[in-house]
């Protein structure tokens, strides 16, 4: 199973340090990513995203790359934004059913005001109380939610066109 986090901050500075410590994170062993980026909204509403550059990032398989890249487009770039084609609608009805409903993706959204930004971790493993501890100096609106490893393992096949 792994955990979609998105922790949203009125100021980039703020969630420039905390995807950092993410970061770091990861390298004590304290969580497992799956994916990482901070997405900040300019304010004439141009969506940005930075993710961890290649020296940094530690190594993630092309299953969890294809299914972060795919979570993180329906949570963050919903149809409201942009053009969506039958392949993606179909994909988003699918996490709907997993429990990445409409009220998550409007949570998501909320909190990506013009001005603001957000850090949006995809974890595999963590110890949640060190990882809590560790965040709780940057403040933040944290939602969160699960996918179980079956419907991964699902959508990942979608995304390759594995699926019977």
């Amino acid at each position: 199973m792994s955990d979609l986090i998105v922790i949203g901050y009125e100021e980039r500075s703020v969630a420039n340090q905390a995807f950092k410590k993410v970061q770091e994170l990861e390298k004590a062993h304290v969580v497992e990513l799956g994916g990482l980026a901070v997405v900040s909204v300019d304010l004439e509403g141009e969506i940005h995203v930075d993710t961890p550059k290649k020296s940094e990032k530690t190594a993630i398989s092309a299953t969890a790359g294809a299914l972060w890249g795919l979570v993180f487009g329906i949570v963050v770039l919903t149809p409201g934004l942009g053009v969506v084609g039958a392949a993606i609608g179909g994909l988003i009805g699918k996490l709907s059913q997993m429990g990445i409903d409409k009220g998550f993706r409007e949570k998501v959204q909320s909190l990506l005001e013009p001005g603001s930004s957000a850090v949006v971790i995809m974890a595999s493993t963590m110890n949640e109380d060190k990882f809590t501890a560790a965040m709780q100096g940057y403040g933040g609106t944290v939602l969160k939610t699960s996918l179980a490893e079956e419907d991964e393992k699902e959508l990942v096949a979608q995304l390759s066109g594995d699926a019977a």
